[in-house]
């Protein structure tokens, strides 16, 4: 099951998430250990225990916005049970300059193909933390775009290889959020992009629309 971590408010009065981006000030570390501490980590404790009853593993997907956003966090929230993993989507991490896979190891449960062009003429502008909305291409530091449209070919070999390395052999998802193009059109060339790449062809079970 792939999902978010979820993202609390600062404190129990809040009725909307608050996303901790900095150090300072002082009170946003208050924040986030009641953020982590009374609401995250006894959540996905009881929720992990449930899934594991169950046989159901959880792939929590790493997104700015909520409180698991990048591989430390990951790694954190992991700690409270095994059925508790990753959802691997590259798109959400090229922006920030963060590695994953290797590190992540075989808490990557699931893997969505789907690729971010990140524009430096804006980024010199606005920097990463961008909220423009996603549709708005031109001005944005950041887009999400059909895998090869925002990093190369050897870059997603290499993603390939690395999940390899650590014994990942299923699903590559698809995801289409390019705004750039229609549906049919990304994930067809997509499709046709990992196809090109991919070491064994054992390493995609199957293609999926997400």
């Amino acid at each position: 099951m792939v999902c978010f971590s979820g993202c609390p408010g600062g404190c129990r009065e809040d009725r909307t998430p608050n996303w901790v981006t900095c150090a300072w000030p002082a009170e946003y570390q208050s924040v986030k250990k009641y953020q982590w501490e009374e609401c995250l980590l006894p959540y996905w404790e009881d929720a992990g225990k449930r899934a594991q009853n169950h046989g159901v593993r959880v792939a929590i997907e790493m997104h700015p916005g909520f409180s698991v956003y990048n591989t430390e966090t990951m790694l954190r929230l992991h700690e409270v049970s095994d059925a508790v993993g990753a959802n691997f989507d590259p798109s959400h991490l090229f922006w920030q300059g963060a590695e994953a896979v290797r590190e992540l190891g075989s808490i990557i449960y699931y893997v969505h193909a789907k690729d971010c062009q990140i524009n430096r003429g804006n980024t010199g502008r606005a920097g990463v933390l961008d909220t423009k909305l996603l549709d708005n291409v031109r001005d944005r530091a950041w887009v999400f775009r059909t895998i090869g449209y925002g990093h190369d070919a050897k870059t997603w070999k290499d993603i390939v290889s690395a999940l390899q390395e650590i014994g990942y052999d299923k699903t590559l998802s698809i995801e289409h959020e390019d705004a750039l193009m229609s549906v049919d059109e990304g994930v067809r060339k997509a499709a046709a992009f990992l196809k090109d790449i991919i070491i064994k062809e054992e390493a995609c079970e199957a293609w999926w629309l997400a």
